[in-house]
């Protein structure tokens, strides 16, 4: 009979072959990433996007802004977006039933006036109140709402396009001048693309001028740096490794650029998703690869979109505990992926690392210290195998986010201060002894709520730039021309 104890000590091993695993994948993503961005480097330096838009025929984008309750953010979030570098775009601000003054701000800063239009429903949404139009700035078109939440708005912001390309942002990011230009460019190179992901960087501690990053910089709050350091490691070398295995399976709801028509084939975005961003791509990638195996969603590491990240403990842990609920959901919606080869490596490898090291990997993770130290406080391992359960739990960890700094100076150099890169080293180091953990317990959190039923958005706080702004002239681009009509006339 099985005791206690060798029940103990059999988990601790399982535990420590797991994290074993886990810094052996890593390494291999660093070693693909570290590769593949050097190259994507090299060939960035001779490329002149705007070069390229003068020659070529480019494609009209939509940007939908979905909107609730953020008055105190949204008249910078549409200035910002008016200055874009592109030839042909319109902006969709969609007003989800806000309850304060988000309809005022625009009404107010750019005398938006109703418009008639002919309501046609290609997607499901909740009814178009109303939908409103500004002289001054005939790109921008504002669209009022029955309350459905961010993907029954995205949906409804899709009806109304007639754009070839949609691209999502909140309001809260910050896009560069020449993002669009970017993130338009690999739709034009290759027809299979039906999404284009890129970068998100944090904009806490940096200053924004009429709407822009004007000089980047460093929250003096230790938890914005760590996640500055979290950031790099995720964007730098996760998602680079799994757009070279052509197996991207999410896509930052901060921004992210989608085929208008692919998006209407799949159904548009799931109303209600506790992870929209995510599950949309997992979508797109299971039921167009099923038509078309050649379909392809791709990441872009210098696409570059600005967020603001919470600064308080309390804000942080909710958001982590529902990004963790919608990796569930998603995982568990399209669980046919899983290690099915007809996806390729995204249904024999990606897939099933989500499952087993996002997804089931906090509870492993936290059950693990615990049943560490229980054993460890009762003598059950044995010293040089507490000395190798440390170095896997904690010294990994401190090499990758090390490396992630050191890659970042290497191929993007958005830091250019080196205070402030010596502070990212420190918060390389220094975020693996309780900061990981805590994340780590907040998505273990979000596991145990997701299967007991709790399964709400919980609440986030939000809060604007500071910035200093000047007046601008707002681009207008002879080229444009808003269509707002019933497809059937």
């Amino acid at each position: 009979m099985i005791t206690i104890i060798e029940i103990l000590s059999y988990y601790n091993y399982l535990v420590l072959f797991y994290l074993l695993i886990i810094v052996t994948i890593y390494i291999f993503l660093n070693l693909v990433s570290f590769t593949n961005i050097s190259k994507h480097s090299k060939k960035r330096k001779y490329v002149e996007l705007k070069d390229i838009f003068r020659i070529h025929n480019f494609k009209p984008i939509t940007i939908i802004v979905p909107a609730f309750n953020e008055e105190d953010r949204i008249v910078e979030c549409v200035q910002s977006l008016l200055q874009l570098e592109y030839p042909d775009y319109q902006i969709i601000v969609v007003n989800d039933s806000s309850t304060d003054g988000t309809l005022e701000q625009l009404f107010e800063n750019f005398q938006i006036r109703q418009a008639s239009f002919s309501p046609y429903y290609e997607i499901e949404s909740q009814e178009i109140k109303a939908v409103y139009l500004s002289p001054a700035h005939p790109n921008l078109v504002v669209i009022d709402k029955g309350k459905g939440g961010k993907a029954d708005s995205i949906n409804a912001a899709i009806n109304i396009s007639r754009n070839p390309l949609i691209t999502v942002i909140d309001v809260n990011s910050i896009l560069e001048r020449d993002c669009l230009l970017k993130i338009v460019r690999p739709f034009m190179e290759d027809d299979n693309i039906v999404a284009v992901g890129g970068t998100v960087r944090i904009a806490n501690g940096c200053k924004v001028k009429n709407g822009y990053i004007d000089e980047v910089g460093l929250s003096k709050s230790w938890l914005a740096r760590f996640q500055v350091v979290e950031y790099l490691r995720a964007f730098l070398f996760g998602r680079y490794c799994f757009d070279f295995l052509n197996g991207i399976l999410i896509i930052s709801g901060a921004f992210g650029c989608f085929r208008r028509d692919a998006l209407i084939e799949v159904g548009g975005f799931k109303a209600g998703s506790l992870g929209e961003d995510m599950e949309i791509i997992v979508r797109l990638q299971k039921e167009l690869r099923e038509k078309d195996p050649k379909t392809r969603v791709i990441f872009i590491p210098d696409i570059v979109c600005w967020t603001k990240v919470p600064e308080k403990i309390k804000t942080l842990s909710s958001q982590r505990v529902r990004w963790q609920k919608g990796a569930i959901e998603s995982i568990r919606l399209h669980k046919a992926l899983f290690f099915n080869p007809k996806y390729g490596w995204l249904g024999m490898l990606v897939f099933p690392y989500y499952t087993f090291f996002e997804v089931l990997g906090p509870f492993i993770e936290i059950s693990g210290y615990v049943v560490f130290v229980i054993s460890y406080a009762l003598g059950i391992v044995p010293f040089n195998f507490a000395v190798a359960f440390i170095a896997a739990a904690f010294l990994y960890g401190v090499v990758l986010s090390t490396l992630s700094v050191c890659l970042e100076e290497l191929s993007f150099k958005k830091y250019k201060k080196v205070k402030h890169l010596i502070i990212l080293m420190v918060a390389s180091l220094l975020e693996n002894f309780g900061y990981r953990q805590m994340t780590a317990f907040w998505r273990f959190k979000g596991f145990i709520e997701y299967y007991t039923g709790k399964r709400d958005w919980g609440k986030m706080e939000k809060k604007g730039f500071e910035q200093k702004n000047e007046e601008v002239p707002i681009k207008k681009f002879e080229t444009y021309q808003l269509n707002i009509k019933d497809e059937a006339s």
